[in-house]
């Protein structure tokens, strides 16, 4: 089933103050995580001084990390393709719809990566800790280094997932019951991928685990900036003019 279009009445049932709602909730839990020290205590059940024993495992470098990657570029082209030769339950939505969604993946996937640029925290395979040069400094002590290479926060391979959760939000923001139920299945299929492969990261020593949920939560709030631009133009488009 495929969003339809909102009216008025439709649009005071919306449920875009529940999802930001939703969002203030993940920020504090995110930001009760990142202050509990549990990011390091992770790291250290799963390497010692000699680094990260599945660094180089084949399944999660070659399999999980490099052919994942390409299999979201290619899957981001095809939504490129899908504004103009929508396919399956995409082809009921308005152009403009299909264009949200791929400039809203587009926008996470520039946010994280704009991010990661200027980003002074190293990963977690550079500290001396295991084996690495850099030492621990937390990504809140901005402008601080931490004697590594720095620019490996927040997770660009869970964007490869997370950017993608600018899918749900047509669907999510319907007035229908039944259409926010398949916005929602949509969301936790496409959260639950980013955290494999954030979680495929953590395993290779790659990113901590507050990365992958950092990325997230960067992407969904782009992903409802973006929802929200693109619902502020229609209204303007559909505005009556005197």
């Amino acid at each position: 089933m495929s969003p339809t279009p909102a009216t008025p009445a439709m649009r005071e049932r919306s449920p875009l103050r529940q999802l930001w709602l939703l969002t203030v909730v993940c920020l504090l839990c995110l930001l009760a995580w990142d202050f509990s020290g549990l990011d390091m205590r992770v790291m250290q059940t799963i390497a010692d001084q000699r680094g990260f024993g599945l660094r180089s495992n084949w399944w999660l470098e070659k399999v999980l990390h490099d052919w994942a990657r390409q299999l979201a570029v290619g899957i981001y082209l095809g939504m490129l393709a899908m504004i103009w030769l929508p396919f399956g339950r995409f082809r009921p939505l308005r152009k403009m719809q299909r264009v949200e969604i791929f400039v809203g993946i587009t926008l996470s996937l520039l946010f994280i990566n704009l991010v990661k640029r200027y980003s002074l925290t190293s990963c977690p395979w550079d500290l001396a800790e295991f084996g690495g040069v850099a030492r621990y400094v937390s990504h809140w002590q901005w402008g601080m280094g931490d004697g590594g290479g720095g620019q490996c926060f927040p997770g660009g391979h869970a964007s490869s997932a997370m950017a993608f959760l600018a899918l749900s939000l047509p669907w999510l923001s319907s007035g229908i019951t039944a259409q926010r139920r398949q916005g929602w299945r949509m969301l936790i299929v496409v959260f639950a991928l980013g955290v494999v492969l954030g979680g495929v990261q953590t395993l290779r020593g790659a990113h901590y685990p507050s990365h992958t949920l950092w990325t997230g939560l960067m992407c969904w709030t782009m992903a409802l900036v973006n929802h929200m631009a693109f619902a502020w133009l229609a209204r303007k488009k559909d505005r009556p003019v005197h």
